[in-house]
C-alpha cells in the first residue's frame, strides 16, 4: 500500500527575473515586469510517497519533514533576495527552478519515503511542479 503525504511551508522573498548574458532591451521583453525587483509570498507544497510504518502508520513523520523544511530552505530563502542566496547561486530564481533546487535539496535529507512532487506557488494562478526524474 503506497500512501502520500504533503507538508505545506510558506516564505516571503524577493527576485528579479533577468538573464545576465542578455541585453537590457532582451531582458525586458523576455521576464516583461519581471525584470524588476519584486517579491512573492511564497507557498511550497512538499509530497513525500511510501509505505506506511506498521508500528507508527506514518509514512514519514510529519514533524520530520517540518524540521527538514525549516533547516534547509526556509531558513535560507525567508525574507531574502533569492537572487543573492547560495542554494540558487547561478540561476535565474523562477518557480521553475525553486522548485528543482528544493527538490534536489530535500531528497538528501529524507530519512525514510521517496519524494514524489514539490510545487512552488508564486501566487494563486502560478505555480511549478517538479516530480523529479519520474515525470
Amino acid at each position: 500500500m503506497i500512501l502520500y503525504i504533503t507538508r505545506r511551508i510558506h516564505f516571503s522573498a524577493a527576485h528579479r527575473l533577468f538573464n545576465p548574458t542578455f541585453t537590457f532591451e532582451k531582458n525586458e521583453e523576455i521576464f516583461d515586469k519581471c525584470n524588476t525587483v519584486h517579491g512573492h509570498n511564497y507557498t511550497v507544497d512538499v509530497t513525500v510517497k511510501g509505505t506506511p510504518d506498521p508500528e507508527t502508520g506514518y509514512v514519514l513523520d510529519l514533524k520530520i519533514l517540518k524540521r527538514i523544511l525549516e533547516e534547509h530552505i526556509v531558513d535560507h530563502v525567508d525574507h531574502k533576495h533569492l537572487n543573492e542566496v547560495a542554494l540558487l547561486d547561478g540561476l535565474i530564481p523562477t518557480a521553475e527552478n525553486i522548485a528543482v533546487v528544493f527538490w534536489n535539496i530535500i531528497e538528501k535529507h529524507l530519512p525514510v519515503g521517496e519524494l514524489y512532487s514539490v510545487k512552488v506557488f508564486e501566487s494563486d494562478n502560478n505555480w511549478a511542479e517538479y516530480l523529479g526524474e519520474q515525470a
